[in-house]
């Protein structure tokens, strides 16, 4: 188990380096089968897990959104899904706030349900790397089950698959048709910017 001391003694290795403090940024730490520890403020896969948790600029905050375009892109190259597709359900779901949370229980930044991050065994769903992972893997099982049908994944990821099966279709759910715009236009804005996630279109 990776303790806040080691956390701590990675600081002093990173100063002792020359290299950006890391009391300014969260720190992870992966430790591969031969038992090497990598370090790093920027994880790329979710192997990686926080150690240090930056108090100044709390991943709460919904400017910080560029900072998990790493995980996104990682998510997305993993699993086959346009990036721009993650970036529009993290917007329109949370805003890029990590520790969201919706009066029905949803949490973090792609608004997992207890169920639902249970079911992709995410131990954490406030840790932007495990919700991501989680979000995007519920993401791709809901594609399958509809064919690839944009609208109808879309629909079952907020209102969940028993109402649109049961509807056979978008349920008529105002906020569930809303919540399908709202993704859909976003997602269209992400991908004609070019520009991904510095593009934040309006709903």
């Amino acid at each position: 188990m990776i303790t806040r001391q080691l956390a701590l003694l990675c600081i002093g290795i990173f100063s002792a380096l020359g290299l950006p403090s890391v009391g300014f940024t969260d720190v992870y730490v992966y430790k591969d089968k031969q038992g090497v520890l990598t370090f790093t403020n920027v994880p790329t896969h979710t192997g990686y897990r926080r150690v240090l948790r930056d108090n100044n600029s709390p991943l709460s905050s919904p400017t910080s959104f560029t900072s998990y375009d790493e995980l996104i892109r990682s998510a997305s190259d993993r699993y086959s899904i346009d990036a721009d597709l993650i970036r529009a359900v993290i917007k329109t779901e949370s805003d890029f706030n990590s520790t969201a949370r919706s009066n029905k229980g949803a949490m973090g930044l792609m608004q997992l349900m207890p169920d639902t991050a249970r079911l992709h065994n995410v131990v954490n769903a406030y840790d932007p790397i495990d919700n991501i992972e989680g979000g995007v893997r519920h993401l791709k099982l809901l594609l399958g089950r509809y064919q690839g049908d944009l609208k109808l994944s879309l629909a079952a990821y907020n209102a969940g698959i028993n109402p649109v099966e049961k509807f056979r279709g978008i349920p008529p759910f105002a906020e569930t048709q809303e919540y399908v715009r709202r993704v859909l236009q976003q997602y269209q804005a992400y991908r004609a910017s070019g520009l991904g996630f510095f593009q934040q279109a309006q709903p």
